[in-house]
């Protein structure tokens, strides 16, 4: 399928895979308000794409995404100017909305992190459900370099994925950290070579859409409470869960598949 133009967010879908990517090479990709606004509408529509099963976020240019635009903050022209009220309301409607918007998506999302993913760029690569990177990147919650925190939910994310002491550390000193460290940390999933990095993440997306549809949203689903749930909750769900998949067509139909394939 052809890719459907926009200025700041490329949308491209290869069979059951969406691809999306952010168009602002010359800034690193920042989050700035347009930016926000053009990818929170793109994350928006994941749902509604029936025929997706997977998206990919990656960057153009050098980086993946560098966070907030300082240049603009010095000048004025940054989404958090104005007043206290102003700006927390510039937080809910562009900075929130993706956030929100990413954790409302059904289908599994993967982060090929092509470059440097600083700040709120490191936020948005932990918002996804996986994250590939290429050897060498960058990566850092270093927003008390510039007297700020993580606006768009980073310590929820952090936390969840290093635990308290490593994301604490992560936060308090603004630390860069490359791939190869961010692996060993626990913070992505794979690295690979520059060279690899399309093809690595076009075949795990590809297996991921292979999956019968209805049963991977709800593995999603399914895991992502787990990881705030205790264990009898986590058990209720899984068993509801577990009794929806085995009486539906979808199972039966990946089982004779399934059988049929090892005769």
């Amino acid at each position: 399928m052809n890719p459907e133009k926009h200025d700041l967010v490329l949308i491209e879908q290869r069979a059951a895979v969406l691809y999306l990517t952010l168009n602002g090479g010359e800034t690193g990709n920042a989050l700035t308000t347009p930016m926000c606004v053009a990818l929170a509408e793109a994350l928006e529509t994941v749902n509604r794409r029936p025929d997706v099963h997977c998206v990919v976020l990656s960057g153009s240019g050098r980086h993946f995404c560098t966070g907030g635009n300082v240049k603009d903050m010095q000048s004025g022209e940054d989404l958090m100017q104005g007043a206290t009220e102003d700006v927390l309301d510039s937080l809910r409607r562009y900075l929130h909305r993706i956030t929100l918007a990413m954790q409302a998506i059904d289908v599994p999302v993967i982060a090929a992190i092509n470059g440097s993913a600083i700040g709120a760029g490191l936020d948005l690569a932990m918002m996804c459900d996986l994250r590939v990177a290429v050897k060498g990147a960058r990566l850092a919650e270093s927003f008390l370099r510039l007297g700020l925190i993580s606006g768009i939910g980073g310590a929820w994310f952090l936390t969840r994925a290093v635990g308290l002491a490593r994301a604490m550390e992560m936060t308090l000193t603004s630390q860069f950290h490359r791939a190869e460290d961010a692996l060993q940390m626990g913070l992505i999933n794979r690295v690979v070579d520059a060279d690899e990095l399309e093809s690595t993440v076009e075949q795990l997306a590809t297996t991921i859409s292979s999956a019968p549809p209805k049963a991977l949203r709800l593995a999603k689903r399914l895991v992502r409470q787990a990881a705030s749930s205790d264990l009898p909750q986590a058990l209720e769900a899984a068993g509801s869960v577990q009794a929806i998949l085995l009486c539906g067509a979808e199972h039966k139909a990946a089982v004779k598949a399934f059988l049929a394939s090892t005769q």
